[in-house]
C-alpha cells in the first residue's frame, strides 16, 4: 500500500512539474513572440515616417524649384499637402510605438519640415544648409530609432 502510494506521489509530481516546465516554456515562447511582433511593427513605423519625409521633402524642393503658378508647381504643391497629411498620421504610430527618444528627434524632425513646407508654400529658394541640417536630424533620428530597437551602432557599421 505505502509503495502505491509512493509511486502515485511520484507520477504526481512529475505530472506537475511538466506541466509546469510547459507552461513556463509557452510563456517565454508567447512572450518572445510578442516581443518579436512589436519590434517588427516599430522598425515598419520607423521606416515608413522616415521615407514619408524625405518623400514630402524632396517634393517641397522641387515645389520651390518650379516656376510659381505653373501646373507643375500646383501638382508639387497638392503632393506635399498630401504627403504631410500621410506624415501626421505615420508620426501618430509612432507615438504609440517607440521610445521617448526616438519620439522626440521624430519631432525635431517635423518642426524641421513645417519650416520647409512654410519656405515652399512662399516659393523661396531651398538652400545647401537647409539639406545639410535636415541629414544631421535624419541622422539622429535613424540613431535613436537603432537604440529603441537595441541594434548597436557598431553592427551595422562596415569596415
Amino acid at each position: 500500500m505505502i509503495s502505491q502510494i509512493v509511486t502515485l506521489v511520484g507520477v504526481l509530481v512529475g505530472a506537475l512539474t511538466s506541466y509546469l516546465s510547459v507552461t513556463v516554456a509557452e510563456r517565454t515562447r508567447h512572450r518572445r513572440s510578442m516581443a518579436t511582433r512589436w519590434d517588427e511593427r516599430k522598425l515598419n513605423a520607423y521606416v515608413e515616417y522616415a521615407t514619408c519625409v524625405k518623400e514630402v521633402v524632396g517634393v517641397a524642393k522641387s515645389a520651390r524649384r518650379a516656376e510659381e503658378g505653373s501646373e507643375a508647381h500646383k501638382e508639387f504643391m497638392a503632393a506635399m499637402e498630401e504627403g504631410e497629411l500621410r506624415r501626421s498620421a505615420l508620426f501618430e504610430t509612432l507615438m504609440l510605438l517607440a521610445a521617448p527618444p526616438a519620439i522626440e528627434a521624430a519631432h525635431v524632425i517635423n518642426v524641421a519640415l513645417w519650416e520647409r513646407l512654410d519656405r515652399a508654400r512662399r516659393h523661396d529658394p531651398p538652400s545647401v544648409a537647409d539639406v545639410d541640417e535636415f541629414h544631421e536630424l535624419l541622422n539622429t533620428y535613424h540613431d535613436r530609432a537603432r537604440e529603441d530597437l537595441g541594434i548597436s551602432n557598431d553592427s551595422w557599421q562596415i569596415g
